[in-house]
């Protein structure tokens, strides 16, 4: 076998990154995030599909320039302040939060959606191991 050969392919190749795996062990660990799909990471599926995804985002960014024109610089920037301080309060990582501060925040507490009737996460068929999952989120895994 020719080890040179080889060094030199390895000493050429790009890394790209979002592909290296995960796990404590360089295995992907797909019970945490799933089966990865190359195709699906690089292109969308639907033309529709980027348009949807950043939907909320770009409702934000026009809100925020509509209230900026009509009240002043200092109305978004409370808001942006609102909106940061309503998404850091959260349950512990094995029960689910509902996020009601935020949803009146954004005015979508009023409205039903998509994710209101089939997103319900007690109806969820998976459940994870509390002590597991919050050194998960700690970093102590």
């Amino acid at each position: 076998m020719n080890t040179r050969g080889l060094r030199s392919q390895l000493k050429d190749s790009v890394p790209v990154t979002g592909f290296c795996p995960h796990g404590s062990y360089g295995v992907q660990d797909t019970l945490r995030s799933g089966f990865s799909s190359v195709k699906n990471e690089i292109l969308p599926s639907h033309p529709l599909e980027l348009s949807e995804k950043n939907f909320q985002v770009n409702q934000e960014k026009m809100n925020f320039a509509t209230v900026r024109n009509i009240q002043g610089l200092h109305a978004p920037l409370k808001l942006q302040m609102e909106y940061r301080a309503a998404r850091q309060i959260q349950r512990l990582p094995f029960l689910p939060s509902s996020n009601l501060a935020l949803d009146t925040l954004r005015n979508s507490d009023e409205s039903i959606g998509f994710e209101d009737i089939l997103n319900d996460p007690y109806q969820s068929e998976l459940m994870g191991e509390p002590h597991m999952m919050t050194e998960y989120q700690l970093g102590l895994l």
